[in-house]
């Protein structure tokens, strides 16, 4: 009998966890007047797109070097708080006979070289903490932008930055480089063509050891070691759209479904407290991280779809971005064994030729026409190069981006939504709907050619 009543008990506790009302901590302002959406925005198109880049470190070092292979873009200014960067920037245009850019140097002549005339794309490279307010800087400038991920800290920043955009009619692309990576851009074919059936579960992640780098106080490391002190800070998932961004486009996630609510639990901190002990690392680095070893997070769509997101940079494990999609007919995943499965036998992986078939038939059509030039060119095996040769090609010929301003406040938000669930006991969360009610405007992710 009493184990009757316990088993009663457990089940009213959990059905009540599970029918909690999700938290609205954060506030959903109403569009202003005068201020449209900007759901497949067209600009005008530009002869040659003229850019200015801040942060010149290890990615903006990586983009100029990508920029050189793209004759429909040409670098006009470079801005970095080093003045060695710059200088070996422009060593990267000339010695492909480009000419050298005018360089900036110093914490603040950023806004300088947003305010010229002759620069139509703004591209950020620098730390976390100064990507939405140079974003939206550069907006007000008129010029479009191009911000590294995640493109916010705060909710209160993704707005700003959606309603920046919508306010000047200007472009804001996260450079959100795992969406042109082959295998997410042909999975991504696959369910649009419906393979997997109706895709209602999908799973991504950053795990990656970054320890040492977290420690490195050379120049090889992060500037200040700006990585680190998000680790103190954060404590729910502080860079989620690697893994977020790919899957939330096979889930056409504001474009005919939208993330509704969430819920993350992160585990106990030890990985870095025992790293800096065995190197002899002590002070104020090691005295309170509050981001654990690893973050799951758990979203759920107005349409009853769910998405499973990790972060882990701290433990001894090889590289994962999991990349995962679960549909009614056929199952995929890119970590840590690639492999898909479909019906009537998808109790196990297709042969390794039956993969490579499909992947040459699900080829994305961005890969088949600059695929070869990609893995050329390279920057994290070619996707980083199509993300740029897409991002020139639809401002060369005033087309809707790839990935708009929508794309990055929903995926960008998760940094302060998972921190607020982590630090409220894994509490339901809200998640804003930055369309503010047009998410289902459009039906399905298109590319514009």
């Amino acid at each position: 009998m009493k184990k009757k009543m316990f088993y009663a008990l457990s089940a009213l506790l959990l059905c009540s966890a599970c029918t909690t009302t999700p938290r609205n901590p954060f506030e959903e302002p109403a569009r202003p007047a005068g201020q449209e959406s900007v759901l497949k925005l067209a600009c005008e198109p530009l002869d040659t797109v003229r850019v200015g880049f801040i942060g010149l470190g290890s990615r903006g070092k990586g983009a100029i070097e990508r920029y050189v292979y793209l004759p429909d873009a040409k670098v006009v200014a470079l801005c970095d708080l080093d003045s060695a960067n710059v200088n070996k920037a422009n060593e990267i245009l000339t010695s492909h006979k480009l000419p050298a850019a005018d360089i900036y140097v110093g914490e603040d002549v950023w806004k300088e070289m947003c305010g010229r005339d002759d620069i139509d794309l703004v591209y950020i490279c620098t730390d976390w903490h100064s990507h939405a307010p140079m974003a939206v800087y550069a907006m007000k400038q008129g010029k479009h932008v191009a911000v590294e991920v995640p493109a916010a800290m705060t909710v209160a920043e993704c707005w700003d930055l959606v309603n920046t955009a919508e306010q000047t009619r200007r472009h804001c692309m996260m450079l959100e480089n795992c969406c042109y990576d082959f295998f997410e851009m042909a999975t991504l074919n696959m369910a649009q063509q419906g393979l997997f059936g109706d895709v209602m579960h999908a799973e991504g992640a950053y795990i990656h050891d970054l320890r040492s780098y977290n420690y490195d106080t050379t120049a090889t490391g992060y500037k200040n070691m700006w990585r680190l002190k998000a680790q103190k800070e954060e404590a729910g998932n502080p860079y989620p759209t690697h893994g977020l961004g790919p899957v939330a486009q096979i889930l056409n996630i504001h474009r005919g479904d939208r993330m509704a609510t969430l819920v993350s639990m992160s585990n106990a901190q030890k990985g870095m407290h025992l790293y800096a002990a065995e190197h002899g690392i002590a002070g104020e680095d090691t005295a309170r991280i509050d981001m654990g070893d690893m973050n799951t997070t758990l979203v759920r769509t107005a349409k009853g779809k769910t998405i499973m997101i990790q972060h882990d940079v701290t433990s001894p494990r090889p590289y994962n971005r999991i990349h995962m999609v679960s549909g009614t007919k056929g199952f995929a995943q890119k970590y840590p064994l690639t492999g898909i499965a479909l019906e009537p036998n998808a109790h196990e992986f297709v042969s390794q030729q039956t993969l490579d078939s499909l992947l040459k038939v699900y080829e994305h059509p961005f890969c088949k026409e600059i695929g070869e030039k990609a893995r050329q060119v390279g920057g994290h095996g070619g996707m980083d190069f199509i993300m740029d040769y897409r991002l020139i090609h639809c401002l060369k010929n005033g087309l809707p981006l790839d990935m708009d301003v929508y794309d990055a406040a929903e995926w960008s938000c998760l940094v302060e939504l998972t921190d607020y669930s982590v630090r409220n006991g894994s509490v339901p969360v809200q998640i804003p709907d930055f369309t503010r009610g047009e998410w289902d405007k459009l039906q399905g992710l298109t590319f514009a050619e």
